[in-house]
């Protein structure tokens, strides 16, 4: 099976790539992004040291911005620990950047990624024709993580309900990923008493998905707040961005209410910092 080359995180929050180089990152919590250094990734793909990687990545950057390379001139800089010990300036890419700039390096380290990189593109090409195939991808994704049948049943119905809630905020007239994105923050706070943001932190997740790592009892309440969320925008049916915010918050507090009694009756919180890689590292400790 081909499984995609990427970065491996350490102990120390360091990166390794190909379990041999080094990367420094930096996490950006407000955008919820890791930023690479470029000259560290250079480095270990074309085999040399700092210096040579450095010209390297100087050569291929000012190509880059001759051909009008925007992802280049998007790449911003971020003070990192250089091999002196001091912060230096040092020139960074998302993840997206980085997979684009990747593809710009003739060198064999580098073919696994642009080999992935061909690989996905073709798969999602096939899933546009026919979306059962993404069904189909996202249930053995899951299974070969370690998932079990039940919460993968529950995750796929969780995302089939999702697909279900974002059409109708389109056709309410939500268009923009950052009104979604407050929509959902709205339905989440409201069930849970913290949002999106907060939640992940709650449960120690950077890049990580919430979603996927929620329980069973999580999954079925963000299902509730959304699909009662639906069902109210299709009755009330809001004309107006805050109609549909105010609208967000009844469908998960309809959640909301719903956890508060279970978790009288059961006597424990719902709301777990358990997550998928917390139950990986005890499964291994157990092995």
């Amino acid at each position: 099976m081909f499984k995609a080359p990427f970065f491996c995180m350490d102990s120390k929050s360091a990166i390794k790539l190909f379990q041999d180089k080094k990367v420094r990152v930096e996490w950006n919590k407000d955008e919820e992004e890791w930023y690479f250094s470029i000259v560290d990734v250079v480095g270990a793909l074309t085999e040399s040291e700092f210096q040579t990687a450095r010209k390297y990545w100087n050569k291929l950057k000012q190509r880059l911005k001759e051909e009008g390379n925007q992802t280049v001139t998007n790449c911003h800089q971020l003070k990192l620990i250089a091999e002196d010990g001091k912060l230096r300036e040092t020139d960074v890419a998302s993840t997206e950047q980085l997979l684009r700039l990747i593809q710009s390096i003739p060198s064999k380290k580098a073919e696994p990624f642009k080999l992935w990189l061909a690989k996905v593109g073709s798969e999602r090409l096939d899933e546009t024709a026919d979306p059962e195939l993404a069904i189909n991808r996202a249930m053995k994704t899951y299974l070969q993580k370690g998932y079990s049948k039940e919460w993968i049943n529950q995750r796929l119905k969780s995302i089939e309900i999702r697909k279900e809630l974002t059409d109708e905020w389109e056709r309410v007239g939500v268009e923009k990923p950052t009104d979604f994105a407050i929509l959902t923050n709205e339905i989440t706070k409201a069930w849970s008493d913290k949002t999106v943001k907060e939640y992940k932190q709650f449960k120690g997740l950077k890049k990580e998905s919430l979603r996927d790592n929620m329980n069973n009892m999580e999954i079925v309440l963000n299902m509730l707040g959304e699909v009662s969320t639906k069902e109210i925008s299709k009755v009330k049916n809001p004309k107006t961005f805050s109609h549909s915010k105010s609208i967000a918050k009844d469908g998960g507090t309809i959640a909301g209410n719903a956890r508060k009694n279970i978790e009288e009756k059961t006597g424990k919180s719902v709301i777990t910092k358990e997550n998928y890689l917390k139950q990986k590292e005890k499964q291994k400790r157990v092995d």
